[in-house]
């Protein structure tokens, strides 16, 4: 017997509530191929998807996957399928995946392939569940093919981060380009300053803010001497051969 899928209910979201207002210049472009596109146009479009799903601090050229380019290039593929192929590609995987726990990497994937935040811890284990049972795949193609991603942004739109800025307030909410990519428990894994170590085994007063690790040490005393040596050792030469000029030898 099939165990149903776990259900949650949406709460109450901005783009749950449709707008009126005049989209101005901090108003999310969207991209499609349901216009021909030239070129350039096309570039543009494969651009933003790129942002979209690796963010800008992750678009390096090691990154890309041409043939995916080629097939979405020569409509073999469409924008859903080409968006689907990023997020299952190897670097999305190394970088995003491997670096945080399930609840964590579903609140990623419906930020970047549904443009909104999680409704609830709820749907956060729904889709952690889908990831447990059926693997990535079946998480990504849960997400891409549900209802609200194709209501949204269908086979030919790059999904956007939807209504973050709302006429009436100041300040519209942050996006989701600049939040960390990983939790709190993959944070607290990463090496702490070794701060007594680097103030010395004699230092009884208050420990400072520094940006060096236990492992950035300082080179041997022998290392340092050689480098003192050459350093002046070369200030002496030069001035010689300033002394020579200005005598005229």
């Amino acid at each position: 017997m099939t165990i149903p899928p776990l259900t949650y209910r949406p709460s109450s979201q901005n783009q749950r509530v449709q707008g009126f207002e005049v989209p101005g210049d901090e108003a999310p472009r969207m991209y499609s191929t349901e216009n021909l596109l030239g070129p350039a146009e096309m570039e543009q479009l494969i651009q933003a998807a790129y942002r979209q799903v690796f963010h800008e601090q992750q678009m390096l050229k090691h990154h890309r996957q041409p043939q995916l380019e080629s097939q979405l290039r020569s409509n073999q593929i469409s924008v859903q399928e080409f968006i689907r192929g990023l997020v299952l590609s190897e670097s999305f995987r190394r970088l995003n995946y491997d670096a945080n726990n399930n609840y964590r990497f579903v609140e990623i994937l419906v930020q970047r392939l549904l443009g909104r935040q999680v409704y609830n811890h709820r749907e956060t284990l729904c889709w952690s569940i889908l990831l447990g049972t059926e693997g990535l795949v079946g998480l990504v193609d849960g997400i891409i093919n549900s209802d609200e991603y194709l209501e949204n942004f269908g086979e030919s739109d790059v999904p956007y981060q939807r209504r973050r800025i709302l006429p009436q307030r100041d300040r519209g909410d942050i996006s989701f380009a600049h939040m960390a990519r990983y939790g709190t428990d993959y944070r607290d894994k990463l090496p702490q300053p070794n701060l007594q170590a680097l103030m010395g085994p004699g230092f009884t007063g208050p420990l400072m803010s520094s940006p060096r690790w236990s492992w950035q040490k300082n080179p041997p005393q022998v290392l340092t001497r050689i480098w003192l040596g050459l350093f002046f050792g070369g200030l002496s030469f030069i001035a010689l051969i300033v002394l020579i000029v200005l005598t005229g030898f």
